[in-house]
């Protein structure tokens, strides 16, 4: 199977977004690189169903996969042209487990019906590979990409995780607590802004013309010596700047503005210190990022103006690629799935894994 193209179906259901695609791979050869082509990538978004709570709620979530499930496969089957699959990929971990469970079940009950082989998928790993959906990405040259660092920021993630190849990673350091998404949900929370707080932060920010020193909040663990990360502090630190204030000044456009232009900043300085001492360290080429949070504009933005000093590439997924989708998941049960010794089909053995690590 690996020398002719391939017609992945993908399914990803770690979260809160249902997501399923399918892409056709065609494989390198002499002349060129494996290209993939996107037939179909359909996501269902809980959002509106989570927002009243400032957050996902795992079972409810999980009776939304099940719902969603059936309806977004029949879009992506009737968006794609219904064509012949080869393989199905489905995310293992890392994730909220019963929503795991729902797009792992599924995936049984299509493998058995269409006597498919499932490749397991690290969440993770998929968000990396996200950048090999670029087109402008897939073309270059491995060895002007590799030694790399890899920044995966999300609701539930943050890690920095060295790569000397496809498939080869060693991670560096990662959160002890608040994820740095997950710190813009709470620091929206607090400023009444709405959820995700990610985009809301970032929207009031844009409006922010705050003179920089007007509120100042801490950088947690930035100057520690490992590469670990923290950002409770930072929540709590907020917390207490908010209710100090008179009630005029919460209210007031100008403070939610400027303390979101200043968590913002923040967390930016964060991710981007650590990231770049660690591509000096172990004299990297390339910076490579991935999740949700990397939607963030100013985020890219002054990764790109670092990178650009240092002479590093900078790999960072279109953001219809950078939240949860199923494209990223097929692209990644490609390249698992091309490195496997022992290709079974029916492989119903995949269990979920909620602390699915990196190896």
């Amino acid at each position: 199977m690996s020398k002719k193209n391939l017609t992945i179906l993908a399914i990803e259901t770690s979260c809160d977004d249902t997501g399923i695609s399918i892409i056709k791979c065609k494989p390198k050869s002499e002349k060129r690189k494996a290209v993939f082509e996107i037939l179909s990538n359909i996501v269902s978004s809980q959002v509106k169903i989570h927002a009243q709570y400032g957050g996902v709620y795992p079972l409810l979530a999980k009776r939304e996969h099940q719902k969603n499930l059936p309806t977004v496969l029949k879009k992506a089957l009737k968006q794609a042209g219904s064509p012949k699959i080869d393989l199905i990929a489905v995310t293992q971990g890392p994730g909220l487990e019963p929503c795991l469970w729902q797009g792992i079940n599924f995936a049984k009950e299509l493998a058995v019906k269409l006597d498919l082989p499932i490749v397991p998928i690290n969440h993770i790993e998929a968000h990396i590979l996200a950048n090999w959906l670029d087109k402008k990405q897939e073309t270059r040259n491995k060895k002007q990409i590799f030694p790399a660092i890899a920044l995966i920021v999300s609701g539930g993630h943050t890690q920095l995780i060295l790569m000397k190849d496809l498939g080869k990673y060693k991670i560096l350091g990662e959160t002890r607590d608040d994820a740095a998404g997950e710190c813009f949900d709470k620091t929206a929370r607090v400023l009444g802004l709405g959820y995700p707080g990610g985009p809301a932060i970032e929207a009031e920010a844009s409006k922010s013309d705050r003179d920089s020193s007007s509120i100042s909040l801490p950088r947690p663990m930035i100057y520690h010596k490992n590469y670990d990360f923290s950002f409770s502090g930072l929540k709590t630190a907020v917390l207490y700047h908010y209710k100090n204030q008179p009630e005029k000044i919460k209210k007031s456009s100008k403070y939610i503005q400027t303390m979101a232009a200043e968590i913002q900043q923040a967390i930016i300085d964060v991710l981007i210190f650590k990231t770049i001492k660690a591509a000096k360290e172990h004299k990297v080429k390339s910076i490579i990022l991935g999740g949700g949070v990397i939607a963030n504009n100013e985020l890219k933005k002054q990764f790109k103006a670092q990178a650009s000093k240092l002479k590093l590439n900078l790999l960072a997924p279109p953001r219809k690629f950078c939240t949860d989708n199923g494209a990223m998941i097929a692209i990644t049960g490609y390249y698992n799935w091309l490195k496997r010794k022992k290709r079974k089909k029916n492989n119903l053995n995949v269990e979920a894994n909620a602390n699915l690590r990196l190896k």
